[in-house]
């Protein structure tokens, strides 16, 4: 399984998304932040113990602007909370227990899950004064205020015993190429996978949502073995009905961290659409090697097909680095041309290169375009080094390099994938500025040198 989901849920205000930010912030690196997909959900890995990870949801605000059973939107937050292992019911000290309150904790009740009473905003409150909050029939209140982190430590210790142990079953199935393939629901994605493989190893319906979790699928071909996941569909989240499809995301999220590649399928006649952006944005955030496969391409005329093209090329801008594929996966056609791609992309995203040519490249970078001055200081970049693959991320060092500018990362990242030649493979730059060795030290004046600068004050004061 993956990690354990921790849930948090309550009315607007009370301070849910200000303790998301303080848990997010008790670990070393935010994993996603995917607010433009799911609109009111924010998902993120927390490090709660030395050991202990788990992924943190802010559900966002439950409002009584319309029935709370009845309500679409309420009625996705509540059957999501059914897929947490713990569910964080976060009141407002400060507002006391209110009627929307009350109806929360009754419908929570219902769950049977481990819900913890969380009273934010309860600075300088006392344990005695906090009796009402027991009227929720949902235990002993965790007093906590998340954004001076008091009680935080509290809360901690009372979620670890009741969190599952997090195990990773997945890793020993990853053989090869780990290819993850992503898209809305109904593009094809299981489809694909099933004419890669040539066998129907993977349910593939004419009906939205078929697939519910994530499936990894190792095979081989011509020699070089590959694992296949296959994930289930993104969809609005208006559009969701069924608790199981509620976070598809994570398991999205997780493939995308097991992948070396990802394949992400859109629908030729339904072009880029905002959630394709937002999964071609989390992809570049993870920095994972791309390929973006048009399928269903046969379905079109010429002159659509050139509409899409011209579509295409304005959409995917942000992502010039992947290549673009048209398939018919149904039909089997281009299918067979994205091994290739794949197996450059892979060995394009675990390259290791040498010192010496980044550094040759990096001359050739300052020679056709200078490092511009930022706050009257130019940049100065003496070397660079590669640090990491997967994606090839390479640490650049010099002076004044805290500020680079967008424009001139742009300049180096396409100049070095170039020269790299790179295949659908994103780069990234970390920056380390020198150190002033002296910054912080004074001199220690000879007594010559004091008489010297004594003479020189005295004779600067004297022409005043």
């Amino acid at each position: 399984m993956g990690y354990p989901i921790i849930s948090l849920v309550g009315r607007p205000n009370v301070g849910k998304s200000t303790l998301f930010n303080r848990l997010s912030r008790s670990r070393q690196a935010l994993v996603s932040d995917f607010e433009g997909l799911t609109r009111d959900r924010q998902y993120a890995e927390a490090l709660l113990d030395d050991d202990v990870s788990c992924t943190i949801i802010d559900t966002g605000g439950l409002t009584n602007e319309d029935s709370l059973i009845d309500s679409g939107i309420h009625g996705q937050v509540l059957s999501a909370l059914e897929e947490s292992d713990v569910i964080y019911f976060i009141l407002s000290a400060r507002d006391g227990i209110t009627g929307l309150d009350l109806e929360i904790s009754s419908q929570l009740r219902r769950l049977k899950k481990n819900i913890i009473l969380v009273c934010n905003k309860a600075e300088g409150l006392k344990p005695e004064m906090s009796a009402e909050f027991y009227e929720l029939g949902l235990g002993d209140p965790v007093l906590i205020s998340a954004e001076h982190g008091q009680g935080i430590e509290d809360l901690i210790q009372k979620t670890l015993p009741i969190l599952p142990k997090f195990t990773v079953d997945l890793e020993e199935d990853i053989q090869g190429i780990s290819v993850a393939v992503l898209g809305r629901p109904n593009v094809g994605k299981s489809t694909l996978i099933n004419r890669i493989l040539g066998e129907e190893r993977v349910l593939a319906l004419d009906l939205p949502g078929t697939t519910r979790d994530s499936i990894y699928i190792p095979f081989e071909r011509e020699g070089q073995k590959y694992t296949l996941i296959d994930t289930a569909g993104i969809r609005r989240k208006r559009s969701t009905n069924h608790k199981i499809e509620k976070f598809s995301i994570i398991k999205a999220i997780d493939s995308l961290e097991k992948s070396h590649v990802a394949i992400l399928v859109l629908d030729a006649s339904e072009g880029v659409t905002e959630q394709d952006a937002t999964l071609l944005g989390m992809i570049a955030d993870k920095g994972r090697a791309l390929l973006i496969v048009i399928n269903k391409w046969d379905g079109l005329d010429d002159y659509q097909k050139q509409e899409v093209k011209r579509k295409l090329d304005i959409k995917l801008s942000f992502v010039n680095y992947a290549s673009v594929h048209f398939i018919s996966a149904l039909h089997g056609s281009g299918v067979g041309k994205l091994f290739e791609p794949i197996k450059k992309s892979f060995a394009s995203a675990g390259g290791k290169y040498p010192t010496s040519l980044l550094n040759k490249i990096l001359e050739k970078a300052n020679q056709g375009h200078q490092p511009p001055p930022v706050k009257g200081r130019r940049l100065k970049i003496k070397y660079i080094n590669q640090t990491d693959t997967f994606p090839p991320t390479f640490t650049l060092h010099g002076n004044h390099l805290d500020s680079v500018p967008n424009a001139y990362e742009r300049y180096l990242k396409n100049l070095f994938i170039r020269e790299l030649r790179l295949t659908n493979t994103p780069i990234k730059f970390e920056y380390r500025s020198g150190e002033n060795p002296f910054k912080g030290k004074k001199n220690t004046l000879t007594e010559r040198q004091i008489n010297k600068r004594r003479r020189l004050m005295k004779f600067t004061k004297s022409k005043r």
